[in-house]
């Protein structure tokens, strides 16, 4: 129903920005919430920064919270993650995920995933 494409992945030193995007096809609607996750090898999924529709709603993880935003070019059907200050501690595969209603920060809780863009921080 939605295809999502992540890209802008690569190699930053510490102290680095990035900007990650997420390009959205399909039924695509104003309902759906959008999210960021990141998996590091051998960990489980975490939760890095979600929003609903319209960005009343914008949630982040303590761990990236004042570093990295969020934010949803509607028109392009694009979310993108700014991420700044970055530590190697960031260093994960990052997905984008989408589902109805309101944004969470369970990974189990949205419906629709991206296929990954690498990033990784060196120091």
């Amino acid at each position: 129903q939605v295809q999502l494409v992540e890209s802008g992945g690569g190699l930053v030193q510490a102290g680095g920005s990035l900007r990650l995007s997420c390009a959205a096809s399909g039924r695509t609607s104003s309902g759906y919430a959008v999210g960021w996750f990141r998996q590091a090898p051998g960990k489980e999924r975490e939760f890095v920064a979600a929003r609903g529709w319209s960005g009343y709603s914008t949630y982040y993880a303590d761990s990236v919270k004042g570093r990295f935003t969020i934010s949803r070019d509607n028109a392009k059907n694009t979310v993108y993650l700014q991420m700044n200050s970055l530590k190697p501690e960031d260093t994960a595969v990052y997905y984008c995920a989408a589902r109805s209603g309101s944004p969470r920060m369970i990974p189990n809780e949205y419906d629709y995933w991206g296929q990954g863009t690498q990033v990784t921080i060196s120091s």
